[in-house]
């Protein structure tokens, strides 16, 4: 098989072809009864019918020639498989072309004719679907050509080949059906309890619509204590686990007084594992950092073992309203750092819970400008009674304060009362399984963000801790008066109630080229490049050069320029243009009375591989 190499989506794909499958389009509906065809393979695939062609003893380039002759048949190409795959690929014979910023029409005909491309659809000044004609090559060596021409920022040949078909399926623990703040049907399965429907994070729309329930290489950091790393929901995530008041991984457990790190760290990324609840991110690890203090130097420590082990998302159910315990500065740039360095510069994600004091103020530490501050709503979309208020809250999440919510339970946990029988653990005494319990407050409304804000990065790992926040705000969802919203923030809900769904699309979009692009850079310009002298002189706008791209840097085209003059001892021109409020330069080489002249240049230029294109100066007035 011959072996051809193509741009696609974000990396490239090396192709095999095929020794015996071609894809015709045929005028007649059955090639099967064609003496030439031995087997229909796919009926349709990229527009063509694939088949096995008879070979008659000779390759499938020979043969593909002779059947494109026949009157019934309107178009043949190769099939190709990419090296590793079993699933054939035609190239349906359009290709997307993005040119470089500002170049003109007339240069953009030049690249296409050079090929025999016709334009089928105009998508801007800049884009454009050509299919390949019958005087043109193969439609995969075209794109290799054109992605090789200074004029032509991506050329991506249009391809097709199967895809999977599934259906996402969603956890089948057994608690899962009682997770209403995942998705609120109305009711709960077993209480005669009516919520309101719809009530919810919508983290089971976003599971749906990335199609899992999150990356395993995303890690959650939660610094809490009482830590049940026995725990089935828990045990099999771990990853770097750090006791902070014994400075080791050993994480110690069974102190009674301490069993909140429990329940959190399962709200947030209890597994999928067929039995009891499932977390916002249960593929996500888990990274437990037991040892909660007001002290700067384990507030330093703590953060700082996020920052060097790995965490991307930290969770922390705890804080203090107490005036007289604010945050130093130094204690401020301790968090400010983990947003700053954490995650290789990208900032660690920190989740915060504003507090359940029921005051117009929140936690300290919530009230730091670079974390996100939850608040806590309820079943019925209401503000949680106790959810501290103020305007540094982010936004809210689903927790208690109607019914509450259920999650993991550590072994040595002896229950919030000593009432008999379970109402140590159940708002209604009803067990729903001895390794867990209803939960609630802020505590939990926290962790759950930190598993949404997991899921962002599942499917957009490069956003910073700064755009994962903007994320949120942008894409929540407004509950409660309008009234109580003042250009777009409420004290009590922030910008609104924590949309799942929205925000990993939103995250999709952003990783896919939302918003205005920046104009693309050939060779950025790395410090330390060298001096350049140089002398700047009008030029007229007349004669004939040799245009070699178009660069959105300076630094860009003194490189270039210095290289060029070099190589080819001519004069190089620049031309100036804007393109939504930015730069772009254009380099031709050269400054020719004739046109000829500028082509011995260019054929000069393409002899040592500078690609180019005859350019009159005229136009670029």
């Amino acid at each position: 098989m011959s072996k051809l190499t193509i741009r696609s989506g974000k990396g490239e794909i090396r192709l095999l072809k095929s020794s015996r499958l071609v894809g015709l389009k045929s005028k007649e509906s059955k090639l099967i009864e064609k003496d030439y065809v031995q087997k229909e393979v796919f009926k349709n695939l990229g527009g063509f019918k694939v088949v096995h062609l008879e070979d008659k003893g000779k390759d499938v380039n020979e043969r593909l020639d002779e059947v494109r002759e026949y009157n019934e048949i309107e178009l043949g190409t190769h099939v190709y498989f990419a090296e590793g795959s079993k699933r054939p690929i035609v190239a349906t014979g359009e290709i997307y072309i993005i040119f470089q910023d500002k170049t003109s029409v007339e240069e953009q005909h030049l690249v296409l004719d050079e090929y025999n491309l016709k334009i089928v659809e105009r998508r801007n000044s800049n884009t454009v679907v050509a299919k390949v004609t019958k005087n043109s090559p193969n439609p995969l060596k075209v794109a290799n050509y054109l992605q090789n021409i200074s004029l032509v920022k991506l050329a991506e040949p249009d391809i097709d080949t199967f895809v999977d078909e599934y259906l996402f399926q969603e956890p089948n623990d057994d608690l899962y059906p009682h997770q209403w703040h995942l998705k609120n049907e109305g009711f709960i399965i077993d209480a005669n309890w009516p919520i309101k429907k719809g009530a919810d994070a919508k983290v089971i729309d976003a599971w749906k619509r990335i199609g899992n329930t999150g990356s395993n290489d995303i890690v959650i950091a939660v610094i809490d204590n009482g830590f049940d790393l026995t725990h089935p929901d828990l045990k099999d995530k771990l990853y770097k686990p750090f006791d902070l008041w014994n400075q080791s991984s050993n994480v110690e457990q069974g102190d009674s007084r301490f069993t909140h790190g429990t329940p959190c760290a399962s709200v947030a990324l209890a597994a999928s594992n067929g039995s009891g609840i499932v977390g916002a991110a249960p593929n996500a690890r888990f990274m437990p950092v037991s040892g909660t203090s007001y002290s700067l130097k384990a507030t330093e420590n703590m953060f700082d073992y996020c920052i060097n082990n790995g965490a991307d998302v930290i969770s922390c159910s705890w804080g203090t309203t107490d005036p007289a315990f604010n945050l130093s500065p130094l204690k401020e740039q301790a968090i400010s750092k983990a947003v700053r360095e954490g995650r290789g510069g990208k900032g660690c994600v920190i989740v915060y819970a504003v507090g359940n004091d029921d005051l117009d103020f929140v936690s300290f530490y919530s009230a730091h400008p670079d974390v996100i501050a939850v608040a806590a709503c309820t079943s019925k979309d209401e503000h949680a009674d106790y959810s501290n208020r103020g305007r540094e809250v982010t936004i809210c999440a689903p927790s208690n304060g109607d019914w509450p919510i259920t999650a993991a339970r550590a072994w040595w946990d002896e229950g919030v009362s000593w009432e008999t029988g379970n109402y140590r653990y159940w708002r209604d005494g009803k067990s729903r399984g001895n390794h867990y319990k209803h939960f609630g407050g802020t505590s939990s409304a926290c962790p759950l963000v930190a598993g949404i804000c997991a899921l962002i990065l599942s499917v957009n790992p490069d956003l910073t801790a700064k755009q994962v926040k903007e994320v949120l705000q942008r894409t929540a969802d407004k509950i409660g008066s309008p009234s109580e919203y003042v250009n777009g923030h409420s004290v009590k809900y922030g910008y609104g109630r924590i949309n799942a769904d929205r925000a990993v699309a939103e995250a999709i979009r952003l990783k896919d080229g939302g918003g205005d692009p920046e104009p693309e850079v050939e060779n950025n310009v790395a410090s330390g490049r060298g001096l350049f002298r140089f002398n700047v002189v009008r030029q007229a706008s007349k004669g004939y050069g040799v245009q070699i791209g178009a660069f959105a840097e300076y630094g860009n085209v003194l490189i270039q320029a210095e290289k060029l003059q070099s190589a080819f001892n001519a004069p190089v021109i620049v031309n100036i243009n804007e393109l939504n409020g930015k730069t772009v330069y254009k380099i031709v080489v050269g400054d020719f009375s004739t046109r000829s002249q500028a082509v011995a240049l260019q054929q000069k230029m393409k002899d040592t591989g500078v690609k180019g294109f005859i350019r009159n100066l005229e136009d670029m007035a």
